[in-house]
């Protein structure tokens, strides 16, 4: 099998008391349609009206999101849903009006994925999508379910040098801005919103990876928001904490720094999991492992059965590339992931002049160089004929249970989806700039594909 990888008013009721309602902006649908619209409502409704009451609330504040910003009476559920209750009949019935296409808009997204998932498995195709560990501050999660979220805390990275280019990466870490979990009112509440995130991907997905699965065991926090880090920038530690009250970043709920803290982070993190994994059903996951790893955490994966990535590159240990054939069955292989320049962008760092050379850069394709078991045979290398079908070869033939290539390193090109720890406009911004139809027209891709095609074949992946 191929896999393809690809958020009790009386004013805001539920689908079964709205249905004269929605026929307005539906009246040419079937009867079966709006029976399936109805049903969909009904079974969506634990998240779904909250959902759209903070969608209409959006609108009703100028498209803002920042709901600690909106008037006062509308910054908690109830207290919105009682403001609403106070507006007069045409308004509320405006109101119902909206509520009622935020909703529609939903089941069309629904029905789409079922399509595509339907169309796939009739292929022999699975789809594999992404789950964040974390959500928006500004998410109708936080808005609706306050007392689940610490919003005085939130999560990040702590300092990495890699990230030379990011001053306060490399100062401070990386500071995403989400509120961090309460763990004790998830679990008494059955970890309940935990369940329904993991039921809604599998209706779509067939496996997911767990983006950041660390947070699961413990995560970096910061006692400011994203917006301030220019400000924390330059200060030095003392001023950080004349700044903050005496709060400092830190791991939450502990760091790893005793075995008694380990014992607790694999402990609780396990917990969490297994929590995912039940929603999960027959659908696999696959946790993001990358970065600094606690010693624990792998292990733990592993006997939950959960895969774990690996980046040639990274796995890197005592001066030693970690040949593919040590790879564990139960991970996946990449060379790169959205985070990541692709291998043409670093070839072309290191050797083009497209940016000014990078011995690290260097460092890096002569680990994947290794790992391929590429050595150079005359005085001049040519990325595409020489390097790039050696280095896809390895990749398929490691032990890794799934191997899988970024459209950029499929498609050989140079741009990247994202840079982390920043905020830049290119950031998540990139899309395909030619259609399939035009893809497979070209004379090039056709000799990419037909290449790719040759060496699963011989890996035995297809």
């Amino acid at each position: 099998m191929s896999i393809l990888r690809l958020g009790s008013g009386q004013t805001l009721p539920s689908c079964a008391r709205t249905a004269s309602n929605t026929a307005g902006f539906s009246a040419g649908a079937t009867k079966d349609r709006q029976q399936l619209f109805h049903t969909f409502c009904a079974e969506e409704a634990a998240w779904l009206e909250n959902y759209v009451l903070f969608r209409v609330l959006m609108e009703e504040n100028g498209e803002s999101e920042a709901w600690d910003h909106w008037p006062k009476e509308q910054q908690t559920i109830a207290s919105a849903r009682a403001w609403l209750d106070r507006q007069s009949p045409e308004r509320q019935k405006q109101f119902r009006a909206r509520a009622d296409f935020f909703r529609y808009v939903q089941w069309i997204a629904h029905e789409q994925w079922s399509a595509l998932r339907n169309y796939a498995e009739q292929r022999d195709v699975a789809l594999m999508g992404d789950i964040p560990f974390g959500v928006s501050y500004y998410s109708a999660d936080v808005f609706s379910r306050p007392g689940e979220f610490m919003l005085d805390w939130c999560g990040g990275a702590p300092p990495e040098t890699h990230f030379k280019d990011d001053q306060f990466t490399v100062k401070w870490g990386q500071n995403w801005g989400i509120p961090l979990y309460r763990w004790d009112a998830m679990r008494a509440g059955n970890f309940d919103w935990w369940r329904q995130r993991v039921r809604a991907i599998c209706q779509s997905f067939h496996l997911f990876r767990i983006d950041h699965v660390l947070g699961f065991y413990r995560i970096y926090a910061f006692p400011w928001r994203p917006r301030q880090n220019k400000k924390f920038l330059p200060l030095e530690w003392n001023q950080m904490l004349e700044r903050t009250g005496g709060r400092v970043p830190h791991f939450i709920p502990r760091d790893d720094l005793t075995p008694e803290n380990c014992a607790a982070n694999q402990r609780e993190g396990k917990e969490y999991l297994r929590v995912v994994l039940d929603g999960a059903g027959d659908a696999r996951v696959i946790g993001e492992d990358l970065g600094t790893v606690p010693d624990y955490v792998r292990p733990s994966l592993r006997s939950l059965g959960i895969a774990g990535f690996k980046i040639p590159q990274w796995e890197f240990y005592h001066g030693r590339v970690t040949p593919a054939s040590e790879y564990e069955r139960l991970s996946v292989a990449t060379y790169a992931t959205h985070d990541h320049p692709p291998l043409r962008a670093l070839w072309a760092e290191a050797f083009e002049g497209a940016r000014s050379t990078s011995d690290q850069t260097r460092f890096e394709l002569e680990k994947i160089a290794t790992f391929a078991g590429f050595k150079r045979t005359s005085g001049s290398i040519d990325f595409e004929k020489d390097f790039y079908p050696a280095v896809m070869s390895a990749l398929f033939n490691c032990n890794s249970w799934i191997a899988i290539v970024m459209i950029t390193d499929l498609l050989v090109r140079k741009y990247r989806f994202n840079v982390p720890g920043t905020a830049g406009s290119g950031n998540w911004t990139r899309r395909m700039q030619r259609s399939v139809s035009e893809l497979r027209a070209s004379k090039t891709e056709q000799r990419r594909m037909r290449l790719i095609r040759e060496l699963l074949e011989k890996s035995g992946r297809i």
